[in-house]
């Protein structure tokens, strides 16, 4: 990954678009099956958090870290969308324990629905993306979906948690990110290099590849929290501080205060204690300040490492898509 010009980045961003746009007819149809098998109960709420859309982003770099080392055919595609299903299921799930009302700006699942619909969807499309990774036969397909899995769960118990202790230091902050989004998207980049049948040395390229970019995806979307309108990020704005999250453009904010302010901040913060006005005026504040812009730095740092784990792959035009995909996470506001 290289510093782009704007009119380089935008040829970027049509080279990502041009290629996300060949692979959604095959993945939206697919998701769209499974789907239609599922139980009546739960199929309803399960359709709806599929049909909010989105990049399909994790998908996507199953099939471009397949395509990149070398895999022809069609056998990446349930592979693929068992990634969807997984991440589709943690959507359900983390909505209820948010309470969050909207999800890509349409209503979450457990408010359309109910909180059992929901839950249950969650647990089969979970079910679902295991099925679809065990179907294989490839124990190593399995172990890295289900240590996927197990990660993500941990980094969602940590950030529930913190809620509680609010330890504020950015050391808490990347262990929650890296498990609650990171290891996902390395997984998704994983599993297409083992279904390539490379060798170790590029499965590890494939690993830090997504690993670094999930968390410079984290920390790109806690950043658009505090600076973009819910218009456009399909999220209420200053959402993650409104249930007591400490993301990093709040840690950053924290550490420019007093000791005895930060910590009556974070108690009132903890205990829910901020009113509206106190809420607006803590947002209005960090977004005036260069928190968010400190942010999306570290963001590029961790891209950066992600795009030197890149050059270990072979020369193809999915690699420079991989490439083009880095860009899109750092300058992205939805």
């Amino acid at each position: 990954m290289i510093s782009r010009s704007n009119e380089q980045y935008h040829a970027a961003m049509r080279v990502l678009a041009a290629y996300i746009e060949q692979q959604l007819p095959a993945i939206n149809d697919f998701l769209a099956r499974e789907t239609d098998k599922l139980d009546p109960l739960v199929r309803p709420a399960a359709a709806h958090v599929l049909a909010a859309g989105g990049k399909r982003l994790r998908p996507v770099l199953a099939i471009l870290c397949a395509r990149a080392l070398g895999h022809k055919g069609e056998a990446i595609y349930p592979l693929a969308c068992s990634l969807e299903f997984l991440h589709s299921a943690t959507l359900l799930h983390d909505d209820i324990l948010d309470g969050a009302v909207l999800r890509r700006g349409k209503a979450a699942a457990h408010i359309v629905f109910s909180r059992t619909e929901a839950v249950l969807a969650g647990d089969v499309l979970l079910a679902l993306a295991n099925q679809l990774v065990a179907s294989y036969g490839d124990p190593r397909l399995t172990t890295c979906l289900s240590e996927a899995i197990m990660r993500t769960v941990a980094g969602e118990v940590a950030e529930i948690v913190n809620t509680r202790e609010m330890d504020s230091s950015l050391e808490t902050y990347l262990h929650i990110i890296t498990g609650k989004t990171a290891y996902l998207l390395e997984a998704s980049c994983v599993v297409g290099a083992l279904l390539a049948g490379v060798s170790d040395e590029l499965i590890k390229a494939a690993s830090v590849f997504g690993l670094n970019m999930g968390i410079a995806f984290q920390i790109v979307d806690d950043a658009m929290d505090y600076t973009s309108a819910s218009s456009v990020s399909g999220k209420p704005a200053g959402g993650d501080l409104r249930e007591g999250k400490l993301t990093l453009p709040l840690i950053y904010h924290l550490e420019s205060l007093s000791p005895a302010r930060r910590e009556a901040l974070l108690s009132d913060i903890r205990s829910k204690a901020l009113s509206e006005e106190a809420l607006a005026q803590l947002l209005a504040d960090i977004q005036s300040s260069s928190c968010t812009e400190r942010a999306r730095a570290l963001a590029g740092e961790y891209a950066a490492k992600a795009a030197r784990a890149l050059e270990a792959f072979p020369e193809s035009e999915e690699r420079k898509v991989l490439d083009c995909a880095l860009e899109f996470v750092l300058q992205r506001e939805k």
